[in-house]
């Protein structure tokens, strides 16, 4: 993950899910995980950040309950 403080007000980001995670199927799934860690993080998020998260190949198999706390951590890391 990425990010870069804003002047928006709000907060932004974006996906890199690249052909190497596999096949479209697959890429969709992952960044429909992404969307929804995001968004359910983001939710409550006081700071204007813009991020960029960049999939890697073990999230081909991860579900959602093994990403949430690893973006949280990071995000908690990152806003210090």
């Amino acid at each position: 993950m990425y990010a870069s403080p804003n002047k928006l007000g709000f907060s932004r980001f974006g996906l890199s899910v690249s052909k190497k995670i596999g096949c479209a199927v697959i890429r969709n799934r992952v960044k429909r995980l992404l969307r929804e860690t995001m968004r359910s993080l983001l939710k409550g998020f006081p700071h204007s950040y813009d991020f960029v998260l960049v999939a890697r190949k073990p999230s081909a198999e991860a579900k959602l309950k093994d990403i949430l706390p690893d973006v949280e951590k990071i995000l908690s890391r990152l806003t210090k």
